[in-house]
Order: structure tokens, then C-alpha cells, then sequence
């Protein structure tokens, strides 16, 4: 593992007092994407064992509705009591998630040791952010967030093909159980500096009806989910509980979020904002891609995989890019993320079509993938420059609820629109000009999102 930032820079990310907690870091947070990137290859295998068809989405949606409540509780923790016991608990959670789901005899059990996961994965993902407010200087903050993405590329790469093997030659169960080694060791790497960390010495005030409002964001995830799993077979039906769970939904986001996040106002709530649109759009072009290239343009599933290797490797190397320029401004680089991915979805409207061009996937996504290193980097870092220290678990655990409710309504929107326009063509077309309005959104707002002086 190197970096090519600064000198001062790379010796507090890999000189002797820094170097253990750093690897541990990007190993955690490559843990939690490789099991979010090779669980789906394995996931066929999986219910064929255990369950049937019918139960296919089942996972998923503990994973994600867990890895709701984790995060909020998470970052309720930290502001109260500081990042120690979520540091140490967390990754053990997860572990135990991944050994229960390893030895499941059914898909109850399994269901339980998905929702450890996620909960763990939750927990986690907030911990490390304010473990990095903590530890690591401003300066070197863009470095670290290269690194942070640098750990979902090696995953994104290697985990479906090396999940297939696992699933194939062995059992699906080592997807789970392989994984336990590498948990213990990023334990015991990060360890000795989440010891270290005391509880603040003035804990922030704790927002009201935290914790419930998680729960019912999770629930109401869940039912967005099965609502569409259920729109094409039972749209009456589907598109009703849809609509109620975006009705629960709203309110208790409000609870979850920095107060103006809706309207995106001046501050972290423009970069929380910001963290929902730019994710949102992303992922769930990501997720329909494969789908737009083998159904309207007959591509196999390998081949339709290519674009997003091509992304995951545009976002490495921009984010590695900014990385190494902490002089730069923030807000500007978000703005030029966003219009890459704009750009990106742009073109896609010249592959959506039966007429369309489909081998312009791989250089848009190239495109899209350069933007989002550019722009999630520069929403990292600006989160935790626009919070005082008691609040950067809150803010950064309202931060990942916005990328993971975003992508969890957007993609059941998107399968509503397949489902209702029952045209793949019509139904992705509409779904790519949502996207490009959110994108287009996200440019526009990015000036909100420097620090508020004073």
C-alpha cells in the first residue's frame, strides 16, 4: 500500500506511530465493500441452499436496514462517549455477523447474521470518520479519503469474481467465514489507538428520538425495497406500500439530519445534502448500467461488468489525485465531480436508446467514476471541517444515511419507472434524466457546501 502525497504528509500516514492505525483503517473499510460486492455473486448459491426465489432480496434488506440503525447509534455513541468502544465493538460485531451467516442451517439464521453485519458495518463506517478527525491533521484529511476510496476499488475488482470461485469450488459459506482472519487483524491493528481515545470533554447535546427514528428509516428502507421487488407483479399493491414508506420516511429523516439538510442550507447540511445526491445518482446508474447493456443491447454479464471496473478505477485515480493537492479548494472540486457524473449521465442517454451506442458506457463511466473521486473525497472532507469535534459522529453518521436512503429510494423509484412504463427502454431513459436533474442539482449546490465562517 503507498501514496504519492507529500513527504510531511506520507510519514503521518506511514510513519511509525501512524502506520498501523492507517492499514487498519482502509483494511475495515475494504472488509465491509468486499462483502458488499461479493455477496450478491454469491447470492444465487446462497438461496438455492437455503431458501428459494422468493427470498432472494431477503439479505439485502437486513444488511441495509441494520447498517440504518448501526450508523445512527454509531455516531450517537462517539459524540457521547468518543470512538473507543465503536472502534473495538464494531469490527467484533461484524465478525460475529460473518461467522453466524458462515455457519447458518437456515435462512433465519442467516437473516440474523446479516443484520449483525450490517449493524457492525454501520457502527463502523462512522467510527473510522471520527477516528480520522481525531488522528490525523487537516492537511493530510484529502490523503486519507484517497485511501478510504482506494478501498473499495481492489474490492469492486476482485470480490465478484473471487466470491463466484469461493461459491463454485467450495461453498457459498466461505464468502462469509473467509473473511474473519482479516477482521481480527484490522482489529488488533487499530486497537491500540482507539485505546487511547478518551470520551469528549463537552459531549454534544443529543438530538431527541435518535435511535426510533432509525428504526423506522430502517423499516421504512425495507419496505421500499419490497415495494420494488413487487411493483411489476402486484403494482397496486406495490406502488401503495411504496408511497407509505416514503411517507414515514420523511420525518424521521428529519430527525436523522443536520436541521436545513432538506433544503440544503449553507454549511454541513449542504454537504449532507450533497452526500445524498451525489450518491444517489452514482450508485444507481451503477446499478441498472449492467442491465441497460445485456437487455436493450444483448452484451453478456461479463462484458456488461467493464464499465464498472473502468469507474472504479477513474475514481481511484482521481481521488488519489486530489489527494495530493489539499490546496485546493473543496467546494470546487465537488462542483467538477458533479459535472463529471452529469456529463457521464448525459451520455448515457446516447446508450439508453435500441439505436443507442453501447460501447460509450466505458468512457463515460471512466467519466462518472473520475467524479465521484473528486466529489466524495471533497464531501469527506468538508464534513469534518464544517463540525466541532463533539458532532462529527452525528454528522458524519447523517452524511452515510443520506448515501444509503438516496440510493434505497432512487433505485426503487427506478424499478417503479421499469415497472410502470413496462418498457426497459422507456423505463431507463426516465430514470437516467432523474438522475441527470439530481447531478445538475448537486453542481448547483456545491458553493453551500464551504465551512460557514464563525
Amino acid at each position: 500500500m503507498t501514496t504519492t502525497a507529500p513527504p510531511g504528509i506520507r510519514d503521518e500516514l506511514f510513519g511509525p506511530r501512524r502506520r498501523a492505525v492507517t492499514v487498519g483503517i482502509v483494511l475495515l473499510i475494504s472488509l465491509v465493500a468486499f462483502e458488499a460486492m461479493g455477496v450478491g455473486t454469491a447470492m444465487p448459491a446462497l438461496v438455492a441452499d437455503l431458501g428459494s426465489v422468493r427470498d432472494y432480496s431477503w439479505p439485502f434488506v437486513a444488511f441495509a436496514a441494520a447498517t440504518v440503525v448501526g450508523t445512527v447509534a454509531g455516531g450517537r455513541w462517539c459524540d457521547a462517549r468518543g470512538p473507543r468502544r465503536v472502534l473495538l465493538g464494531a469490527p467484533v460485531l461484524f465478525g460475529t455477523g460473518l461467522l453466524v451467516a458462515a455457519l447458518a442451517p437456515s435462512l433465519p439464521v442467516l437473516l440474523v447474521g446479516r443484520v449483525l453485519q450490517g449493524a457492525g458495518a454501520g457502527a463502523q463506517g462512522v467510527a473510522v470518520y471520527v477516528l480520522v478527525a481525531l488522528v490525523y491533521s487537516p492537511a493530510a484529511r484529502p490523503a486519507v479519503f484517497a485511501l478510504i476510496s482506494s478501498a473499495w476499488v481492489v474490492p469492486s475488482l476482485v470480490g465478484p469474481p473471487v466470491a463466484g470461485l469461493l461459491a463454485e469450488q467450495a461453498s457459498w459459506r466461505w464468502v462469509f467465514g473467509g473473511l474473519l482472519p482479516l477482521v481480527v487483524l484490522a482489529l488488533v491493528l487499530v486497537a491500540p489507538v482507539a485505546r487511547r481515545q478518551e470520551p469528549p470533554s463537552r459531549p454534544a447535546a443529543a438530538r431527541r428520538g435518535l435511535v426510533p427514528a432509525a428504526v423506522v428509516a430502517a423499516t421504512a428502507v425495507a419496505a421500499v425495497s419490497w415495494a420494488a421487488d413487487h411493483t411489476a407483479t402486484t403494482p397496486l399493491t406495490g406502488g401503495l406500500v411504496g408511497v407509505l414508506a416514503l411517507a414515514v420516511l420523511l420525518p424521521a429523516v428529519r430527525v436523522l439530519v443536520p436541521r436545513g439538510t432538506l433544503l440544503a442550507r449553507r454549511g454541513v447540511a449542504a454537504v449532507v445534502a450533497g452526500r445524498g445526491l451525489l450518491s444517489g445518482a452514482f450508485f444507481t446508474a451503477t446499478a441498472f448500467l449492467p442491465l441497460m447493456l445485456t437487455e436493450v443491447h444483448g452484451w453478456s454479464l461479463t462484458a456488461a461488468g467493464l464499465p464498472l471496473i473502468v469507474g472504479s478505477l477513474g475514481w481511484s485515480a482521481s481521488s488519489a489525485w486530489q489527494g495530493r493537492r489539499p490546496e485546493l479548494s473543496r467546494p470546487v472540486l465537488l462542483r467538477a465531480g458533479f459535472a463529471c457524473v452529469g456529463l457521464a449521465l448525459a451520455g448515457l442517454l446516447l446508450v439508453t436508446p435500441t439505436w443507442g451506442v453501447p460501447w460509450l458506457a466505458l468512457p463515460l463511466w471512466a467519466l462518472a467514476g473520475t467524479g465521484m473521486g473528486l466529489g466524495f473525497s471533497s464531501l469527506s472532507f468538508l464534513l469534518l471541517a464544517a463540525s466541532a469535534p463533539e458532532r462529527v459522529g452525528f454528522h458524519s453518521s447523517a452524511a452515510q444515511l443520506a448515501d444509503q436512503l438516496a440510493q434505497a429510494v432512487v433505485i426503487g423509484i427506478g424499478g417503479a419507472l421499469l415497472a410502470v412504463l413496462a418498457s426497459v427502454t422507456g423505463g431507463l431513459t426516465a430514470l437516467v434524466v432523474l438522475l441527470l436533474g439530481m447531478a445538475a442539482l448537486g453542481a448547483a449546490l456545491a458553493p453551500r457546501t464551504a465551512p460557514v465562517a464563525g
